[in-house]
């Protein structure tokens, strides 16, 4: 199937942050679609600039439960002991485990756009501005 690049959005006037690890395949993916389509936007990575909590519990909001990247192998390997966690624990272990976030995280005028790469939410992400 081939990809068209969509036409630039005039009205992204506000940078979009991107949360995510560069190694990160998903990541990968999303990043060459906004370049692909002209979208700047600052990447800030989990490892080195670790999420607080108060940016974990807006994402969570907004995917209505935390961001776990439940296919993830992190995710696989500490179930047992994320899943016994009481909420306010789970964030201090992703926090020290980014690995477990469902990622890319874009944020725009502080608000979350998207979590995860999907091709057609961010096609009409692009619509929309």
């Amino acid at each position: 199937m081939d990809k068209i690049a969509l036409p630039a959005a005039e009205l992204w006037t506000k940078m979009i942050l991107m949360f995510a690890i560069p190694n990160c395949d998903t990541v990968k993916k999303a990043r060459k679609f906004l370049e692909l389509n002209k979208i700047d936007y600052e990447f800030i990575d989990f490892k080195k600039s670790p999420p607080t909590k108060e940016q974990i519990k807006a994402w969570g909001d907004f995917a209505g439960e935390l961001p776990i990247n439940k296919k993830g192998m992190t995710y696989r390997k500490y179930k047992d002991l994320y899943e016994a966690l009481s909420m306010s624990e789970q964030i201090d272990f992703i926090i020290a485990n980014p690995s477990l976030i469902k990622r890319p995280v874009l944020i725009q005028n502080n608000n979350v756009i998207a979590l995860g790469f999907n091709e057609e939410h961010y096609k009409e992400l692009v619509r929309a501005h």
